[in-house]
């Protein structure tokens, strides 16, 4: 019988430049999922009790859990997000 082991993404981003590149990446998709999914590699990465404790302040304070979260997760994470002009097609 083959033995497999769980496999965690987070253990293989462990420079915060490998995990500004999954973010970059998350964010250029467009794909929430993905760029959902990525944020929460990267607070495992870093320690998700920092990172949960920063987003659940958007919560208490009453803002919008989806953009405040967001915004309040990539401050944990020592991160901002940018926005940058799409190729015309």
């Amino acid at each position: 019988m083959v033995k497999t082991h769980p496999f965690d993404p987070a253990d293989y981003l462990t420079s915060p430049k490998a995990q500004a590149e999954l973010l970059e990446d998350a964010l250029a998709s467009e794909d929430m999922v993905y760029l959902s999914h990525a944020l929460g590699v990267i607070a495992r990465a870093r320690g998700m009790t920092d990172i949960a404790t920063a987003a659940e302040k958007s919560f208490r304070a009453g803002h919008d859990p989806g953009v405040t979260a967001l915004l309040d997760v990539a401050r944990a994470l020592g991160v901002t997000l940018s926005v940058c002009s799409k190729p015309a097609a």
